[in-house]
């Protein structure tokens, strides 16, 4: 079967989807979603930034909403991209939900000269989001990325929701300026959220926060993503060192989300 691309304009994440079931996620359920199939990545690109978005039978929403994302486009990084980057520590997190809203847990994995280093996992919430559970992972990774840097290693985080990303390092800095508030309604999350932006602000000179496809076979987001159904399935409320043996071939085995 020949490859396809997604581009979702309209979902829980927007952007370009290498595979149906990370598409069908954003998709699945929510309302108003708007999203097609393309055979080639070129072709997807040009979509996603409107060069082709009458192709979607809703042209002028469809338009306006990609306009939106191409004036605060996140890039992705594929694996290859990551694998070679020179940097010290590379921190991996995930969020997961089930159903959504529902059970949430998140997840993290550090990575030290290229090396699993600790896997983390916790902050079970019976009544959580995954857009919550993301956050609670980029908050965590914000904490410890905080402790690298004292350590003179130069760090990266690597997280697979483009909500959470922007949320923190685009949206809250105007967010702040008016006070708190944005013009559609009520920022949902808010309280992390200011919590995560003011560390952040100083970090940013040190610190990246990249964009990571889920479910595309990157190890680092493939370990965070069980470690975010191991805080569903333990129920585990704090946030704790996996202590297990770091067998990575028998923790992708997990149950993923």
């Amino acid at each position: 079967m020949a490859k396809k691309f997604y581009v979702v304009w309209q979902g829980r994440e927007t952007g370009i989807f290498t595979d149906w079931n990370s598409c069908k996620k954003q998709i699945d359920k929510f309302a108003g979603a708007r999203y097609k199939s393309f055979p080639t990545l070129a072709e997807a690109e040009a979509a996603f930034h409107g060069e082709a978005a009458r192709s979607t039978g809703s042209a002028s929403k469809a338009a306006s909403a990609t306009k939106r994302s191409a004036a605060q486009a996140v890039k992705t990084y594929a694996a290859a991209e990551i694998e070679a980057m020179k940097i010290d520590t590379k921190i991996f997190t995930d969020g997961g939900c089930e159903p959504n809203p529902g059970k949430a847990g998140s997840g993290i994995a550090l990575y030290r000269d290229g090396v699993v280093a600790e896997l983390w996992y916790g902050l079970y919430n019976p009544k959580g989001t995954n857009n919550t559970a993301e956050l609670n992972a980029l908050h965590q990774a914000l904490i410890m990325a905080k402790d690298e840097i004292k350590k003179k290693r130069s760090v990266a985080i690597f997280c697979d929701s483009k909500y959470a990303i922007q949320c923190v390092t685009q949206w809250a800095v105007n967010w702040q300026k008016k006070g708190w508030k944005k013009a559609g309604g009520e920022i949902k999350n808010l309280e992390l959220i200011k919590d995560m932006f003011a560390l952040h602000q100083t970090l940013k000179e040190s610190v990246q926060v990249l964009h990571v496809n889920g479910h595309v076979g990157v190890e680092g987001n493939e370990l965070a993503d069980r470690m975010s159904i191991l805080a569903i399935d333990s129920r585990d409320t704090g946030f704790k060192r996996y202590r297990e043996k770091l067998d990575i071939k028998a923790i992708l085995a997990m149950r993923d989300g």
